[in-house]
């Protein structure tokens, strides 16, 4: 992937108005991909529950049974964070260092494999995918990563392997045979720029991996997600799949930063930022703060005006990440001072829809899905009445 199309943003940290992007396929020259990609957002529309790397408050994350909960709980979509092995192929864990989520750390075979490298510009130490190839990581089992927060889930630790991302669409397809309903993926293309630098490219093999599947077509049930730019620029010229670009509550995307570039991703959810977006990505992905604002207390109140800036450049939003756990609520949420008991997740679910998002990450889809569920009811019956 090239670290290219740094002239857009250029212009944005310049406050010049954005240049549309390259068409990728499928699209008229000039047009941007958000503009007539989805229907205008009524209120009866059903948004949709994203398993945010599995039903990652009940199992492992990235393991096949928290996506395979996930799904038995309701989700429209399982996402997979992707990183490569040694030998390029994609798989299923939120960071290529994977002390934290594998028992790696207890295996001598792999002891000389710990080093220190340099990510997006910060020195992280342990073991990484890429220096592993796919044979010698199936040899480690999954742990859950927040064993402090969610002790339930590590009884499950040392049960299940780290999946390759053929592994998840395989399952995926089997679900859906099984409930009847199309069940989606919302693959995210972790450190791009690294991994170019490297030499391991994630860009090419995900779009080979899609189109192997038949899941290259604009009506698929896939959005690409990246907090960098240039890769889903590049993306957009090479697949028909729907883009998400992540915007994380501060900083800045790591491929502008390298390339010299001060935009920030505060700038990317300013109207002219979002009409750049709208021409590479037809979703843009908010951490949730950015959507509903916290007060001095910790507590949330009015949205601010992201969503319908989003919507008036022709982009859905997703907003993440919905937890239950107190320590990531709303202060106005919590149950109580503990902040690893559960608080009231489905009230906040529930201001993010009357917020006007298209779609929720959560770790707890049984929640936003009962929660979506009973929101859309009333919706709809209004927009009958």
């Amino acid at each position: 992937m090239a670290l290219a199309t740094t002239t857009t943003a250029a212009a944005l940290a310049l406050g010049a108005a954005p240049v549309p992007a390259q068409a990728g396929p499928g699209h008229g020259s000039g047009e941007q991909r958000g503009h007539g990609s989805h229907t205008e957002r009524g209120r009866d529309t059903r948004p949709l529950v994203i398993a945010h790397r599995g039903a990652s408050g009940y199992r492992p994350e990235h393991t096949l049974a928290a996506y395979r909960l996930a799904i038995r709980q309701g989700a429209d979509y399982v996402e997979p964070d992707l990183v490569p092995t040694r030998d390029g192929v994609l798989v299923a864990r939120h960071e290529n260092e994977i002390s934290g989520t594998t028992d790696v750390a207890e295996r001598p075979r792999f002891a000389d494999r710990r080093t220190t490298k340099i990510i997006d510009g910060v020195a992280v130490t342990g073991w990484f995918t890429e220096d592993f190839t796919l044979a010698e990581l199936r040899t480690l089992r999954a742990v859950e990563r927040l064993p402090q927060v969610r002790p339930g889930n590590t009884v499950y630790d040392g049960r299940y392997q780290v999946p390759a991302l053929q592994e998840v669409i395989d399952l995926v397809k089997r679900e859906s045979r099984r409930t009847g309903r199309t069940i989606g993926i919302a693959p995210e293309t972790k450190h791009p720029t690294y991994f170019d630098g490297i030499g391991l490219s994630l860009e090419e093999p995900l779009v080979r991996t899609l189109r192997r599947n038949g899941l290259d077509r604009r009506n698929a049930k896939v959005v690409v997600q990246s907090f960098e730019t240039g890769n889903l620029r590049e993306l957009a010229t090479m697949t028909r799949v729907p883009l998400a670009q992540l915007v994380d509550a501060s900083g800045a995307p790591y491929d502008l930063r390298a390339a010299g570039l001060t935009t920030t991703y505060r700038d990317l959810v300013t109207p002219a930022g979002l009409a750049d977006v709208a021409s590479y990505a037809d979703w843009v992905a908010p951490a949730k703060n950015l959507v509903l604002p916290r007060d001095a207390s910790g507590a949330i109140g009015a949205p601010s005006a992201l969503v319908e800036d989003a919507h008036d450049a022709g982009l859905k939003v997703v907003t993440w990440t919905l937890r239950a756990e107190n320590q990531f609520l709303p202060a106005n949420l919590r149950s109580s001072a503990d902040p690893n008991a559960h608080g009231d997740l489905a009230a906040e679910a529930r201001a993010f829809l009357d917020a006007g998002v298209d779609a929720l990450f959560t770790d707890h889809p049984d929640v936003g899905v009962g929660t979506r569920d009973a929101w859309v009811r009333p919706q709809r019956a209004a927009a009958v009445g």
